[in-house]
């Protein structure tokens, strides 16, 4: 659907700017877009992100409660929290522990214009 093909470009724009080290929501992506009752559509644009021909850091986006979920979809049961820990986030039974410190919103992209 073309529609789709619109909402996922936008979602994979803002994921491509989460910082190293940094993840966010897939709330506070539909947020950001101005629809946030989409959180599931952004869940469903990362699951699409690993057949991108683009590099989709699908790894820093979790849910809102610092939970890996979308971490069955990286082709193995670790790769996830793998790539994660690589940029320093601390992660126990599939969540983040400093979830506070290392949440970025994509409205700080507005803020630094």
């Amino acid at each position: 659907m073309k529609g789709d093909d619109s909402f996922f470009f936008k979602v994979y724009e803002v994921v491509k700017k989460i910082p190293y080290g940094r993840v966010t929501s897939y709330g506070a992506i539909a947020r950001y877009l101005g629809t946030a009752g989409s959180s599931r559509m952004v869940g469903w644009a990362m699951n699409s992100s690993h057949n991108s021909l683009q590099s989709i850091p699908a790894h820093r986006v979790v849910n809102r409660n610092g939970l890996l979920t979308g971490k069955r979809h990286f082709g193995g049961t670790n790769i996830m929290q793998q790539l994660l820990e690589s940029e320093g986030v601390k992660i126990e039974n599939d969540r983040i522990t400093n979830f506070t410190e290392v949440f970025w919103d994509p409205v700080e992209l507005d803020r630094e214009y």
